[in-house]
């Protein structure tokens, strides 16, 4: 279980430093696909940075399985970063490395090599994501669907307990897009693992979420299942986000 508690994440020590997030408590339960929604500047990305301690917060903690995880070095984050992995709106893929060496990089990185073990558990991840016969191409050969695949391939190489998706699918095609979500939703349903969707569409959030968090300018303005906050959003940014508001030619 993910706890973050009153999270505030402010650039600069100046008393009117803007506040990138401000006061975030939000409770993630084990196996949940939580989806995580605002509008540009909202600090949803800023909340994920956060949660992998790319960023460290001004004030506030991160609890994992009971563990204040916020002061984490060394080889402890180390360890930690290892269960929370990463799927980035870019896809974040190495161009001069081929597929299967892509999948394996995680391995590389945690122990300096990559045993034949290793590439057998990288071509069965590939198998997974519909994309062992691309082992041997290269990322500039793949459409944008297939590298958010190999993507999703590698985030999965070490087991992790979490998957954090910053903006995933707001980079491909509608049909793209229902292919990851549906892989996404279907890993989550075979493994366990906790998935925390970042984005800023109320679609991905219908398909593959059971539970939401509407982010507006820093701080949390709604929050519950997604059946609660579709069938009645009380915050105007849920409002936004679901066209549930008039507009005014």
């Amino acid at each position: 279980m993910i706890q973050i508690q009153h999270l505030t994440k402010t650039y600069g020590t100046t008393l009117d430093a803007p506040h990138a997030l401000e006061d975030v408590t939000i409770d993630v339960a084990d196996g949940d696909i939580m989806g995580i929604i605002g509008m540009s500047g909202a600090g949803k990305s800023t909340l994920v940075r956060c949660i992998n301690l790319l960023e460290r917060p001004t004030a506030g903690k991160i609890v994992v399985d009971g563990q204040d995880v916020t002061g984490l070095s060394g080889a402890a984050l180390r360890s930690y970063r290892r269960r929370v992995a990463m799927i980035f709106q870019s896809f974040g893929l190495l161009a001069q490395k081929t597929v299967l060496a892509n999948v394996c990089f995680p391995f590389l990185a945690a122990t300096g090599k990559v045993t034949a073990e290793n590439r057998e558990r990288a071509l069965e991840l590939l198998d997974m994501v519909g994309l062992r016969e691309k082992a041997n191409s290269y990322p500039s050969q793949l459409s944008g669907g297939q590298q958010q695949r190999v993507a999703i391939a590698r985030a999965l190489a070490c087991d992790p307990e979490y998957i954090l998706c910053d903006e995933a699918t707001s980079a491909l095609d509608p049909a793209s897009t229902n292919t990851i979500l549906k892989l996404l939703r279907d890993i989550n349903r075979s493994t366990g693992v906790t998935v925390i969707v970042i984005t800023h569409s109320m679609g991905v959030v219908e398909k593959i979420c059971k539970n939401v968090v509407v982010l507006e300018h820093g701080r949390v303005v709604e929050q519950g299942s997604v059946a609660d906050v579709f069938a009645d959003p009380k915050s105007q940014a849920a409002k936004v986000l679901l066209e549930r508001v008039e507009w005014d030619a």
